[in-house]
């Protein structure tokens, strides 16, 4: 089996040699450059696993080396090497798609984790998880492509959305879909540990300090050692712990309640929250440093309303989950039920539309899923694609009738009139949507 090699930049001899020693004795063969010239003509020779450069060179930037390994057909990992507290050169390295970074004085134990992680992704095939987060729209296919690129990456990720849009799911993704897959995923609601738990529940506390610490035990950046730390509702972390986050974040250590010695972390970050964390930012009840930090890249996951061409497929795809049914024998949706759905505004996005098809399971008479059974509230619709009927006007077979021929126009539209691919969406037979067709007066 061939050996891993990688590609060290460093115009130091001294730091040059420290990083080949270290690396030679993990096994790893490498080659050295001096330059940004020299990496680059390595790099048209050789087919590298890894790469480490300093970030100041005597023909130029860091930077420039990692937007060059970007543009690669197979870019492989690459982890810059910044002076310390550097942070903001850091954070632009990662944006840039940088896998990681490390600090001078270089902590060899550190860096021996850093190319271990690296050299795993380079190996990574495994995709185990990418057909979960369902939906062919333009959009989703959009988060699929972007959380795959994440995957690649140690930066820290802030996952916006509304509650029930499936932020958890996507960090579960990007871990999945990671080097550190075989190392924990540590989930945690920040809203839901009481303040004056925190800091024991991140760090962890020593025997002894406080009043109920009767034995030692480990936090959240421990349970999660190799792997990733999922903190939703970020916003909630009250400003006393921000400030430790803060500094756990940077120098990759944490403190237990009690001691004196900090310990070494290695955890790759991921946060969430609904809430809008620019303008806490603004009225001061979000560390600025904190929020910087922790969005490095951004990632925002759309309302359910925003893709209602997608929810035929959830919908089958949770109806199948709640019964254990196979797809030929779930449960039915009318095609003027899965029509209202389409119209629903769903104030609380997929978990929302999880309950109520597991309600109309419920009430259901056995043959197909209708209307009556969601027991939609009355009046609520998605107004970005709701029909001009107002519903307080006309009775409700007109407005019922309005919602169908919105739904299907809409999926002729998105399928460019194509009928085959309309009656799979919709979830109809071809002799039903041809009868709808020219009930509603669409057949062309």
């Amino acid at each position: 089996m061939n050996k891993p090699l990688a590609l060290i930049v460093d115009d130091e001899p001294d730091i040059r040699e420290l990083l080949e020693i270290t690396l030679n004795r993990m096994d790893i063969q490498t080659h050295c450059a001096e330059n940004i010239a020299q990496a680059r003509a390595l790099l048209q020779r050789k087919s590298f696993d890894l790469c480490l450069t300093d970030m100041r060179l005597p023909d130029g930037n860091g930077l420039e080396l990692v937007d060059t390994i970007q543009s690669m057909a197979n870019p492989v990992p690459v982890a810059v090497i910044t002076a310390h507290g550097n942070m903001d050169t850091a954070i632009l390295a990662m944006k840039k798609g940088a896998f990681d970074f490390i600090s001078k004085p270089v902590d060899l134990s550190v860096l021996r984790q850093l190319v271990s992680s690296a050299l795993k992704l380079s190996d990574q095939v495994d995709r185990r998880t990418r057909h979960l987060l369902l939906g062919e729209s333009l959009i989703m296919r959009e988060i699929r492509s972007k959380i795959a690129k994440l995957a690649r990456s140690q930066a820290p990720v802030y996952i916006s959305g509304e509650s029930g849009s499936g932020k958890e799911l996507v960090a579960k993704l990007i871990h999945q879909q990671s080097s550190r897959s075989d190392k924990p995923f540590v989930a945690i609601n920040c809203g839901a540990i009481p303040h004056e738990l925190m800091e024991s529940e991140f760090f962890g506390h020593k025997k002894g300090s406080f009043t109920g610490a009767v034995s030692d035990k480990k936090g959240l950046f421990q349970a999660a050692e190799g792997g990733t730390l999922f903190l939703d509702e970020v916003a909630d972390l009250s400003l006393s712990l921000q400030v430790k986050l803060l500094r756990a974040i940077q120098e990759k250590k944490i403190r237990r309640v009690g001691e004196s010695q900090e310990i070494p972390v290695d955890i790759r970050l991921l946060s969430a929250t609904h809430r809008n964390l620019g303008e806490m930012v603004q009225n001061g009840s979000f560390r600025q440093d904190l929020y910087y930090r922790i969005n490095v890249i951004d990632l925002s996951v759309p309302p359910l309303r925003e893709r209602s061409g997608d929810i035929p497929a959830l919908a089958e795809h949770i109806l199948v989950k709640l019964t254990g049914a196979s797809k030929q024998n779930k449960p039915v949706l009318s095609a003027s039920t899965l029509a209202a759905l389409q119209q629903y505004h769903f104030p609380g996005n997929v978990r929302e539309l999880e309950n109520i098809l597991e309600r109309a399971l419920a009430l259901y008479d056995g043959k197909s899923i209708e209307i009556d059974d969601l027991n939609l509230p009355i009046g609520i619709l998605n107004h970005s694609d709701a029909p001009e009927h107002d519903l307080a006007s006309g009775s409700l077979e007109d407005h019922l009738e309005a919602i169908e021929r919105k739904a299907i126009t809409i999926a002729l539209e998105e399928n460019e009139w194509n009928k085959t691919a309309t009656i799979e969406q919709l979830g109809l037979s071809f002799r039903s949507l041809q009868y709808r067709l020219k009930m509603l007066d669409l057949d062309n």
